[in-house]
């Protein structure tokens, strides 16, 4: 396919994506949109305009909305064919591309707007699917030969983070603050953290609602997932120290977390499927699935000094990931916990077998111990204040790519 639109060839933005977000236009006012290469067009413009009529179930002008969530709740039988309708616009020779008017009124340079959330997140679970990471922590903090817990093979272990601290790409936070407790110490202290952290991560999210008791299966999971974005948990490593034992992560995870904008439908990452790894030991019947549902999705994470340039500090793929979204979605429903319109599934850190692969800088620098050398000359056990951490995702095969876009944030100081 060919647009009217033209977008360099390292776009994350081709025709082939057509992701769906929620932008503010020129400091005016907001709508649900989508791209392609540097433009930003107005969907519910479109719709004004008359070309969506023949999509069945879109009765509604449900672009105008300052979220996604009304949009993809009318499930896949009405998205999937907005989306095919709006990559058939955007080819040269369409109706669209005669159009001028409805070109000067809808399509907006990507300067000219302001993205916000693209949906509203009742509610937001993490996950810890990464066998290579679960086997650097578990080799870090406890026995190298006994890493994994004995039930870390049988379930996708998750669990329940806070949804109101989820923000947009370039939302700049201030450095956490909260209890510790030095090696050297027989009692906890309060302060900002020491051990700022990012993690790697890609998130899906859901486009319908169950009611309590009722489960996904496994073989209708795909059916449940819009699609996906990038996802950084932030974390505060010497506060998690601390206070997971029992319950796990709370305040060391809750301040915040970011996505990038742009959510990319599955239907759109459907070319880039590829095998999982080898589950050993066989999982249990609902946990079982077919044929490919992974993605071959390359991740890269830079981090940017405040007075010095990006740096390179880690490379890998999401197609390492142990447990696929499938397996992620039906466990998460399989006691008959219900799930919302734009609930958010985050995968956990995602590493590779090197370390220019890991996913987190506990991993990179080893707890500190190997500290990261940055090409100015400083150097990194964690993230220091004003610090800025940039992480990308793509597919790209056979001349075709579709992107994420980034997500970037900016460590502030402690307030």
């Amino acid at each position: 396919m060919k647009s009217f639109i033209p977008y360099n060839s390292n776009s994350d933005f081709s025709i082939y994506n057509i992701p769906f977000g929620v932008a503010l236009i020129k400091d005016d006012y907001i709508t649900c949109c989508t791209r392609i290469g540097d433009k930003v067009i107005d969907l519910a413009i479109l719709y004004e305009k008359g070309y969506f009529n023949d999509i069945k179930g879109l009765e509604e002008n449900v672009f105008q909305d300052f979220s996604l969530n009304d949009f993809i709740e009318l499930g896949k039988i009405v998205t999937n064919p907005t989306r095919l309708k709006i990559q058939e616009l955007l080819t040269e020779s369409s109706q669209l591309s005669k159009d001028q008017e409805t070109i000067n009124q809808a399509f907006f340079e990507i300067e000219d707007v302001s993205m916000l959330l693209p949906v509203h997140i009742p509610n937001y679970t993490d996950f810890y699917s990464s066998l290579e990471h679960a086997t650097n922590i578990g080799s870090m903090f406890r026995d190298p030969e006994n890493a994994l817990l004995p039930n870390w093979k049988h379930i996708p272990i998750g669990y329940h983070g806070r949804s109101s601290s989820i923000v947009i790409s370039e939302t700049n936070f201030h450095r956490p603050k909260g209890q510790t407790k030095p090696a050297d110490s027989d009692k906890p202290i309060f302060g900002p953290t020491k051990q700022l952290d990012f993690e790697l991560e890609m998130a899906f999210i859901v486009n319908k609602h169950t009611n309590l008791g009722e489960s996904i299966a496994i073989n209708d999971t795909e059916d449940a997932i819009f699609g996906m974005v990038i996802f950084n948990d932030w974390s505060a490593r010497d506060i998690q120290s601390w206070e997971y034992v029992p319950l796990g992560p709370f305040l060391s995870k809750n301040f915040c977390s970011s996505i990038s904008p742009w959510i990319v439908t599955l239907e759109a990452l459907d070319f880039f499927r590829t095998t999982s790894p080898k589950q050993d030991p066989e999982v249990l019947d609902y946990l079982k699935f077919e044929g490919d549902k992974n993605f071959d999705i390359q991740l890269q994470i830079y981090l940017k000094p405040e007075n010095g340039t990006e740096n390179l500090i880690s490379e890998t793929n999401y197609k390492y990931m142990y447990w696929n979204m499938n397996q992620q979605l039906a466990h998460h429903t399989i006691n008959g916990c219900n799930i919302e319109v734009g609930d958010l599934y985050a995968s956990g850190t995602i590493s590779g077998t090197t370390p220019n692969s890991y996913g987190s800088m506990l991993e990179i620098t080893w707890r500190g111990e190997n500290p990261l050398k940055l090409n100015n000359g400083d150097e990194r056990k964690f993230i220091e204040d004003n610090d800025s951490i940039i992480l990308k995702a793509w597919c790209e095969k056979d001349d075709i790519r579709i992107g994420f876009g980034n997500v970037i944030n900016t460590v502030l100081p402690a307030l």
